[in-house]
């Protein structure tokens, strides 16, 4: 499988990752609009890492070190990184449930939208990344 070839599974899963966190908007379930955000900018980012590498990306849920990983993190602006920071906490598959309350608790519909538009914006801004790199190569 070629690299492209990679990188356009994951971002397959990017593209349902979003339309689900769509839906969790509308339906009010704030958290788990932040969990399909964490992991459409995870899929996202292992998608540039397919495009940057011939080995498959770590099977972590750390976007910085993937990020660090396959060049891109050195791209970024502050805003980029800030929010790759903040999103972190958003990773709750495997959270005990006083920590998934807590993010919760922490969530409303004007930050959670901010959270999901800023995700489109990073998803598209990553995508530009990948499409300079792919006609590089």
């Amino acid at each position: 499988m070629s690299n492209k070839e990679r990188a356009n599974k994951w971002l397959e899963i990017v593209d349902e990752d979003l339309s689900v966190a769509e839906v969790l908007y509308k339906t009010g379930h704030w958290l788990y609009v932040g969990f399909m955000c964490h992991q459409a900018i995870e899929k996202t980012l292992k998608a540039y890492w397919c495009v940057c590498r011939d080995d498959d990306p770590p099977y972590i849920h750390d976007h910085e070190r993937i990020a660090k990983g396959c060049g891109i993190y050195t791209k970024m602006n502050e805003e980029q990184k800030d929010f790759l920071e903040g999103i972190k906490r958003m990773n709750i598959e495997a959270r005990y449930q006083e920590v998934k309350d807590a993010v919760a608790r922490s969530l409303n519909r004007e930050n959670t939208e901010r959270i999901l538009e800023t995700t489109k914006q990073l998803h598209a801004w990553i995508l530009q990344k990948l499409q300079e790199k792919s006609t590089s190569l």
